[in-house]
């Protein structure tokens, strides 16, 4: 049988991965596809490099177009990142009748919508296993595996950035702008880590899992996103006192009122599943109603790891280009014309527990003024602790609560903040328990 003919756009690291593993396994995933898959046509910048790394076989150019638009190739794969050239190279290459393979989260998350809909349009498949969570299969399993559940809730650590610079922190008791700097280091940031520590990266990813779940539209406009970027070292030192610990959260719940979809830092549990993911490796936690809670962890970034799902996508692919596009596993999991309009819930309406920390003048009736106001709110306290300040003359507080609407927690911090006793900026920080 005639071999799948691949076109790549960029040969950066997944690139580079990507022919790496579809030479050293060629065999195995020749058997496990039913033919063998080829990369016969690559678009890089650097063109004299990339005919020395993939030889004279291959036909290396400048021109992305070129790729998308040459009859021969089956399935372009698009790793060269970015929206707005990556958006026309894909679409051009579904106009084209072309199968896409991508790891471009951010692509998808702001331009799913319309990319899946042309692919759906033309009969093509746009496979993206490789856009959340590197190589861990959970694209798959929520598309998949997990089929019969409704699905309650997703939590993730899907960015391995922010989570070794937790990770490091916690452990050795340091501050977030040295951690940084040792994670960029190491190669774990980029020189800009906007986009890994003020959380948006993780929210491109959440954004389609929160489709994948629960049969909604991609709106990555809609998520709530707050990064790592202000969080102090005392915050976890704190948390680790309480028994919990500090992770970026990605998060999205089935509400009666609509969807949450938010990515913050949370304290969560020590002695749960995610709380013990450290260093830079991703997990994602699911709750369906008939299976309970499933775990999908590994690296979620490198090379080779990232190369898995690509060519994982391109098995997949293969395997169906015979079949009749009606009955192929949708892009998002549920039938194109069965997705719901649940609305997505601002921030304000998301109901959580909470870690308030403020100093205050060390004077009778601070606590009873406190405690009043938080009750007065509707927020209930579960724990509290108070400690000296540096200052002898005041004290830190921290309040653990109960579930309450964080639209009443921001009026009560507002409230607190007005006080004359307060000397500080309440620290919040959301509490999930993941049960």
């Amino acid at each position: 049988m005639e071999s799948i003919k691949v076109g790549l756009l960029g040969l950066g690291v997944v690139g580079g991965g990507t022919w790496k593993v579809l030479a050293r396994n060629a065999q195995e995933i020749s058997r496990r596809a039913g033919r063998s898959i080829e990369v016969t046509r690559v678009a890089v910048r650097d063109v004299t490099r990339a005919r020395a790394l993939l030889g004279p076989d291959v036909v290396v150019g400048a021109d992305p177009h070129a790729v998308v638009c040459d009859p021969s190739i089956d399935i372009v794969v698009e790793l060269i990142g970015g929206e707005t050239l990556a958006r026309e190279l894909v679409l051009e290459a579904i106009a084209n009748g072309k199968h896409v393979v991508t790891a471009n989260k951010a692509l998808l998350a702001k331009h799913g919508n319309e990319i899946f809909a042309a692919a759906s349009a033309r009969g093509v498949i746009v496979a993206f296993e490789a856009a959340v969570a590197g190589g861990i299969p959970i694209i798959k399993a929520m598309r998949e595996g997990l089929t019969a559940n409704r699905i309650q809730w997703v939590a993730g650590i899907i960015n391995g950035t922010t989570n070794f610079i937790l990770s490091e922190m916690r452990t050795h008791g340091l501050p977030f702008e040295t951690v940084l700097a040792q994670a960029q280091k190491l190669g774990y940031a980029e020189a800009d880590p906007t986009f890994d520590i003020e959380g948006v990266d993780a929210a491109h990813k959440l954004t389609l899992l929160a489709s994948l779940a629960f049969g909604i539209p991609v709106q990555f406009d809609k998520a709530y996103i707050e990064g790592i970027s202000k969080l102090a070292a005392v915050d976890i030192k704190m948390a680790e006192r309480l028994g919990y610990r500090i992770k970026l959260l990605g998060i999205t719940k089935r509400r009666p009122l609509g969807i949450e979809l938010r990515v913050h830092p949370a304290l969560v549990p020590s002695k749960s599943l995610l709380a013990n993911v450290e260093g830079a490796m991703n997990a994602v936690l699911v709750n369906g109603d008939a299976v309970g809670q499933t775990l999908y962890y590994g690296k979620g970034a490198g090379e080779e790891p990232t190369a898995s799902a690509v060519v994982a996508d391109l098995v997949d692919v293969t395997r169906l280009l015979t079949s009749d596009p009606e009955h192929r596993v949708p892009h998002l999991a549920f039938q194109p014309d069965a997705m719901a309009d649940t609305p997505i819930l601002s921030i304000e309406e998301v109901i959580t527990s909470y870690y308030l920390r403020l100093t205050v003048a060390d004077q009778p009736g601070v606590l009873a003024d406190l405690t009043r106001l938080l009750a007065d709110s509707g927020i209930s306290i579960g724990s509290m602790i108070q400690q000296p300040s540096e200052d002898q003359d005041m004290a830190d507080l921290i309040f653990l609560t109960h579930q309450a609407l964080e639209r009443d927690v921001n009026i009560a911090i507002t409230a607190i903040e007005a006080l004359p006793f307060v000397r500080s900026h309440v620290t919040r920080l959301r509490m999930e328990s993941l049960t």
